[in-house]
């Protein structure tokens, strides 16, 4: 369908302003809306929109929808108040691959389902995408082909160029805050406007001035004397991840724009994309970090650490593998890594009556069911990921990417996973973001979001 990056919106001259005129439609053919539908299920009762329904937002280069602005815990402890961490709530793909105008509100639990081709994958992909982004990674390191990003069929603008965009709502102490972002992917990647904005008031924004030049001008708030401040920001790194290092922080308006930045990018950084490599679980392997790996190969070295230093997570993993496992060998009693004389460690099962089995032994969807219950259970140190060193930990809360989140999994082990990522949701430990091939087994369980792109 014919489209176009359309050109980015001016900087503000005076004051930020906020948004009072409709977004504008992308230049081009206007799309048609997507054929998806999400239910909400926090209870026996349906939830009607604005909790449960995909929306379809109308929004053109960068200029946003209008919006309103540690140690374990017990069982026992009560649920924790609405957002006190920073986390994400909202995934927009205004522009990107097979998704025109689509908004997708996210639960602590969120299963993304539909027919092959859908667009589940690409949905989790641009969520990653921002999560790197947000962590300070360079454009060309998240998007290793960026032309697969644009909409099939998009025209180029009268500049020659083709793009997308994307963007997200991050909640947390400061209130929502939305990011929306615009990539250039022809005739070269890079970012060529973003905007972040809070209670209607747009706090950063930077657009593509020079092309000749590898900036971009960027006006944030300040609110003293001078109502903005400009400067340039390279144009192969997301500006919001750079304010903390560029604002002073001596005036209200720079302390809002401080708080809007951090919590977005406390947010975007607490992700960890997993897709457990079965093949590789069960080969021993050598002592190290201790830190899991995204295709959690490195298992057998994880256990051989959090089995002596998280006791009691440890023994909710070994409840959770004896409630997914069914076969013949017997109840799991315990699971552990042993070393081996070569200087390797391997993880084995034991097994009620004496027996053992080494993890090799296991089956695909047993191994993929253990890496997943191993990464709800855990945390930010355990995982390997990039987690803001310099903010508290209880501001912070960890979002697990699963693609693919059900393959392999009979029955039991889906419906399992499924309990255990509610109930550590519930705990605040964890939120979780997954793709799966048919989502009406969830769509009873209380606590979980079901976004169905459809046929």
């Amino acid at each position: 369908m014919p489209s176009s990056l359309p050109p980015s919106a001016p900087l503000p001259h005076a004051a930020p302003r906020p948004h009072t005129a409709p977004d504008a439609a992308p230049t081009g053919d206007a799309p048609p809306t997507v054929p998806a539908q999400t239910q909400a299920h926090c209870g026996a009762q349906q939830q009607a929109a604005p909790h449960g329904g995909v929306r379809t937002a109308t929004v053109g280069g960068l200029a946003p929808p209008r919006a309103p602005l540690a140690p374990e815990p017990a069982d026992t402890l009560p649920a924790p108040p609405r957002y006190p961490r920073s986390c994400v709530t909202e995934l927009r793909l205004s522009a990107f691959a097979g998704h025109r105008r689509a908004r997708f509100l996210l639960g602590s639990v969120t299963l993304f389902t539909g027919a092959s081709g859908s667009g589940k994958s690409t949905a989790l992909r641009a969520y990653e995408a921002l999560a790197r982004l947000g962590g300070g990674a360079r454009l060309a390191a998240v998007f290793a082909d960026p032309a697969a990003c644009v909409p099939q069929g998009a025209r180029p603008d009268a500049q020659r160029r083709r793009g997308f965009r994307i963007g997200c709502t991050a909640d947390g102490p400061a209130g929502p805050v939305r990011l929306d972002v615009a990539v250039q992917a022809e005739p070269e990647l890079r970012i060529v406007g973003e905007r972040l904005s809070a209670g209607g008031v747009v706090l950063l924004e930077t657009a593509l001035r020079d092309p000749g030049r590898r900036t971009v001008q960027a006006a944030w708030h300040t609110g003293g004397s001078a109502p903005v401040t400009r400067a340039p920001l390279p144009d192969d790194r997301l500006g919001t991840a750079l304010l903390p290092l560029r604002v002073a922080g001596k005036t209200e308006g720079q302390r809002q724009v401080l708080a809007a930045a951090e919590q977005m990018v406390v947010a975007l950084r607490s992700v960890f994309a997993c897709d457990p490599q079965p093949d590789w679980m069960g080969v021993p392997v050598p002592t190290g970090s201790g830190r899991l790996l995204t295709g959690c190969d490195n298992l057998a070295d994880v256990l051989w650490r959090t089995r002596e230093e998280c006791g009691r997570r440890h023994a909710a993993l070994v409840a959770a593998l004896s409630a997914g496992s069914a076969g013949p060998a017997g109840p799991v009693l315990d699971l552990r890594a042993e070393p081996l004389p070569d200087g390797t460690v391997r993880a084995v099962l034991d097994r009620a009556g004496g027996g053992r089995t080494e993890l090799a032994r296991l089956g695909y969807g047993e191994l993929r069911y253990l890496a997943l219950a191993l990464v709800l259970l855990t945390g930010p140190g355990v995982l390997d990921v990039d987690p803001a060193g310099e903010v508290p930990a209880a501001t912070q809360t960890l979002t697990l990417l699963a693609d693919g989140l059900d393959r392999g999994l009979d029955v039991r082990q889906r419906a399992e996973l499924l309990r255990l990522a509610v109930r550590m949701a519930d705990r605040g430990h964890i939120r979780c973001v997954g793709a799966v091939s048919d989502g009406s087994w969830a769509a009873r369980t209380d606590g979980v979001t079901v976004v169905d792109l459809g046929p």
